[in-house]
């Protein structure tokens, strides 16, 4: 089995900064893509930014320069730092984690939410 724990969210006045954390722990072989999405109220789920195993990274256009996602292999642990925040980047925010097994398998695996509010 395999868990995700994230953490970071909360509420933030425009222009502000936040920075989110998933970690996966468990029967982890290796990591695939790790990815953030976010889901605001009435919408759908949309792709916020993901980064490889070889640490190619892209974004949503709505995000671009304005927030950068890394990893930390050691950690199984991805992050998303978000600067110059705006109101209509208020969502919850899903990570996302492919991961090999141990003992073979591949299995793609949702965290539970973190709300970010951006308001004044």
């Amino acid at each position: 089995q395999v868990q995700l724990v994230e953490s970071g969210g909360g509420l933030v006045q425009p222009g502000g900064s936040l920075r989110l954390s998933c970690a996966a722990s468990g029967s982890i072989w290796s990591i695939n893509t790790m990815g953030w999405y976010r889901q605001a109220p009435g919408k759908e789920r949309d792709l916020v930014a993901a980064i490889t195993s070889a640490a190619r990274t892209n974004y949503a256009d709505s995000v671009k320069g304005r927030f950068t996602i890394s990893r930390d292999n050691a950690k199984n642990t991805v992050y998303l730092q978000m600067n110059s925040l705006k109101p209509e980047d208020t969502a919850v925010y899903y990570c996302n984690i492919d991961i090999n097994l141990n003992g073979g398998g591949r299995m793609n695996y949702w965290g539970k939410g973190t709300l970010v509010t951006v308001s004044s």
